[in-house]
C-alpha cells in the first residue's frame, strides 16, 4: 500500500492499483478498500498475468445463511461459482445436540470435521448399518442413495461437505421428514402397521436441521443389525494419518486406497508454512475444488496460450482449478496455510513441474526453455509437493523461512 491523495485533500494508507513498473493509476473511487486490501493481486496483477480465464474463487462469506434451530448451512454451487461443475460445497454447523435430520441424497457426501465433533449414522442397502463419532480432521463418506444422519456433541460442530456434483444444493435433498408430509396418512398407516393417528403429530414439511438433546454415549445408541456392520468403514480419521514433510510443509493424502469407501471424492490436506508454496504442478485426473482453513495465500492459474490469472485466498474462500491446468499456491501471510484439494475421482494424482523436468534427458530441458546448470542441476527426481522459498532480490515473493 502506499500514500494516496484523495480528491479532497485528505491522505490515507490505501492500495492503489499501480505496479511497481509504473503500469495502472490511481483509484479514487467510489470502491471497497477492505476488498482490495484483501485482494492484491487482482488490484495490481503480476506482470505475468495475461488473457482470459473465469472467476476461480468465490468465499462463504458471500452465501446466504441458512438459519435453523440447531445449527446454521451456506453453500457453493455452480450458482455461485459457475466454473466448479464437479463439485459442490456446504458448509455447516451443528449446535451441541442439533440434528441434519434422516436424509439422503442422489450424490456421494464426503466431508471434513473442521472442529467440535458430532455423531453420525447411516444404513447400507443390505440393511448392515454404521454409527460413529466423528472428531476434529477426521473425514467422513456416505454413497450416492445410502440413508444418513448428522447429530452435534457436547460442544456442536462445524464441517464441510463436499457433493460430487456442482450443480448439487443441500437445501433439494430427499428428507425423511419432507416424504412424510407428502405421503398419505392411510398409506403411512398401510405401510408401518399402525393407525393413522400415529402420525398426527408428523412435521408439516422437511425439517432439514433441528434442536434435540446431546446424544448419550456411543455404546447406548448402537443399533444389532442381523446382518451386520458395514463392510467398509464410512469413517477415516486424516489428521491421524502420518503426515508427509516436506521442506515447505506437509501433505496428507486420503482417497480410495487408504478411504476405500471413498470412489468419487478424492482429498489432499495441504499444509504449508510462512515461506513456503504448493509447487507448480497440474492434476491429470480432473478439476480441482479447494478449501481454505486457515492463513492466506495466493494462487496463478496457467490456461495455457498465455493466458495466466492470479488470485487471493484467505480461510473461508472455494478455490478452483480446471482440468490439467498448471498452477502453485503461495502462502502469502505471517501464519501456515492450510488448505483442502478436492477431486471427483477415486484416486490423488498430480504431476510435478520440476520432477518432470528432471527425468527429461537434460539436453532437451536446455535447449527448450534456453537454461544453464544452476537450474538443470537443481532439478529433484523425486516428487516434493511442498517447497520452501529464499528471499527475493526483488522483494516481490516472500520471506525466508526460519
Amino acid at each position: 500500500m502506499s500514500n494516496s491523495s484523495r480528491p479532497n485533500g485528505r491522505s490515507a494508507e490505501i492500495p492503489q492499483p499501480i505496479r511497481s513498473d509504473g503500469a495502472g493509476g490511481p483509484d479514487f473511487g467510489p470502491r471497497d478498500v477492505m476488498r482490495d486490501i484483501e485482494n492484491p493481486n487482482m488490484l495490481v496483477p503480476p506482470v505475468t498475468d495475461a488473457g482470459l480465464l473465469p472467476n476461480l474463487k468465490f468465499s462463504y462469506s458471500d452465501t446466504h445463511m441458512q438459519l435453523n434451530q440447531g445449527g446454521w448451512s451456506r453453500e457453493i454451487t455452480v450458482r455461485d461459482l459457475p466454473i466448479a461443475t464437479t463439485l459442490a460445497g456446504v458448509n455447516m454447523s451443528l449446535t451441541p445436540g442439533g440434528v441434519r435430520e434422516l436424509h439422503w441424497h442422489q450424490q456421494a457426501e464426503w466431508a471434513y470435521m473442521i472442529w467440535g465433533s458430532a455423531r453420525i449414522t447411516s444404513v447400507d442397502q443390505d440393511g448392515r448399518n454404521f454409527i460413529a463419532d466423528i472428531g476434529p480432521g477426521d473425514l467422513w463418506y456416505f454413497p450416492a442413495g445410502l440413508p444418513h444422519s448428522i447429530q452435534g456433541l457436547e460442544k456442536g460442530c462445524e464441517f464441510l461437505l463436499v457433493f460430487d456434483d456442482g450443480h448439487f444444493s443441500d437445501l433439494n435433498t430427499l428428507s425423511i421428514s419432507d416424504w412424510f408430509a407428502h405421503t398419505p396418512k392411510d398409506v403411512l398407516s398401510a405401510n408401518f402397521g399402525v393407525p393413522a393417528s400415529a402420525f398426527h403429530s408428523i412435521p408439516s414439511d422437511q425439517v432439514y436441521i433441528f434442536q434435540d438433546q446431546v446424544p448419550p454415549p456411543l455404546k447406548s445408541q448402537e443399533v444389532q443389525s442381523p446382518y451386520g456392520t458395514i463392510p467398509l468403514s464410512f469413517k477415516h480419521r486424516l489428521l491421524a494419518q502420518p503426515p508427509m514433510i516436506f521442506s515447505g510443509g506437509s501433505v496428507r493424502i486420503a482417497d480410495s486406497s487408504n478411504f476405500p469407501i471413498s470412489r468419487t471424492v478424492a482429498a489432499a490436506l495441504v499444509e504449508i508454512k510462512p515461506g513456503g508454496m504448493r509447487e507448480l504442478h497440474w492434476h491429470p485426473n480432473n478439476d480441482e475444488w479447494q478449501y481454505y482453513l486457515t492463513g492466506q495465500g495466493r494462487m496463478t492459474v496457467f490456461g495455457g496460450n498465455g493466458v495466466a490469472r492470479t488470485f487471493d485466498y484467505r480461510a473461508g474462500d472455494v478455490g478452483y482449478v480446471p482440468f490439467a491446468f498448471g498452477h502453485y499456491i503461495q502462502n502469502t501471510g505471517d501464519e501456515t496455510l492450510w488448505f483442502l484439494e478436492m477431486f471427483k475421482s477415486d484416486r490423488f494424482v498430480d504431476v510435478s513441474l520440476n520432477q518432470w523436468m528432471a527425468l527429461t534427458p537434460r539436453e532437451l530441458v536446455k535447449s527448450n526453455l534456453n537454461v544453464g546448470p544452476e537450474l538443470l542441476d537443481a532439478l529433484h527426481k523425486e516428487k516434493s509437493p511442498v517447497v520452501k522459498y529464499p528471499v527475493q532480490k526483488s522483494g516481490t515473493s516472500g520471506k525466508e523461512l526460519t
